[in-house]
């Protein structure tokens, strides 16, 4: 009697036992459960929150060229949202675009040769290059914007031609040698970025950011608390600052 007691115990605490381990079990698999759904419902809430900006900015700009048609910098920047959206027809045609109404605006000219180049069409990317580059070659500082577009483009063998093309137009332009410097240190090209940095100073000493990367590179500069400055160098900051 008292044997069959104790087994019926036994097996009472097993069943209770299983019973909890299932529990457990159950518990916890609803846990992951909710957790893989709300993981994947937060990334879904990110993307479309990510999104959003990108199709509020397309709306904006097209209610912007709706009004304003003649609007150059609204057809580039549209023309940018469809690039990175690899829309090569659409950015190509809002770049025109920008171009017909301003055909000085370098950024839409390097755009246009990226889109060239990202859609594989490499041969009409160096065909438009050369004419953009010809185009600019009026004018140091035209030059110089159009070599900062390409940069920006990450076309630093075209910026590069655009930034000696401007230094052939104008040979004392500190803001050209700072450009070159700072390319050459982007190539880890520390000897030929130190020549443009120091020669960049030398033609303007009042360039604290300049005199910075001379000391990164061991170059012991002094800034003058006071520089005279002439009529043309006063003239020429000018002009930089206007474009």
């Amino acid at each position: 009697m008292t044997g069959k007691v104790r087994s019926r115990k036994l097996k009472a605490g097993s069943f209770v036992f299983w019973l909890d381990a299932v529990t457990v079990f159950t518990f916890a698999l609803l846990f992951l459960c909710t957790m893989f759904f709300v993981g994947c419902k937060s990334q879904q809430d990110t993307g479309s929150v990510q999104n959003i900006p990108i199709e509020r900015r397309k709306a904006d700009l097209l209610k912007t060229i709706d009004r304003k048609f003649e609007n150059p910098q609204a057809h580039y920047e549209l023309g940018l949202i469809y690039q990175t959206e690899r829309n090569w027809l659409k950015a190509e045609y809002h770049y025109n675009t920008a171009l017909n109404f301003d055909p000085a605006h370098s950024e839409a000219q390097a755009a246009t040769v990226k889109v060239f180049i990202e859609s594989g069409d490499t041969a009409k990317s160096k065909t438009y290059a050369d004419i953009y580059m010809k185009k600019a070659a009026v004018s140091a500082n035209g030059s110089f914007r159009l070599g900062f577009a390409f940069q920006k483009q990450l076309l630093d063998e075209y910026a590069f031609d655009c930034y000696m093309q401007a230094l052939h137009l104008d040979p004392t332009s500190a803001k050209v040698h700072k450009q070159l410097g700072y390319y050459y240190l982007s190539k880890n090209d520390k000897v030929r970025a130190e020549e443009y940095l120091k020669r960049s100073f030398q033609l303007d000493p009042v360039q604290p950011e300049v005199a910075g990367e001379l000391g990164r590179l061991g170059v012991e500069v002094r800034i003058p608390q006071k520089a005279e400055r002439s009529p043309k160098k006063v003239e020429r900051e000018a002009q930089e600052k206007g474009t």
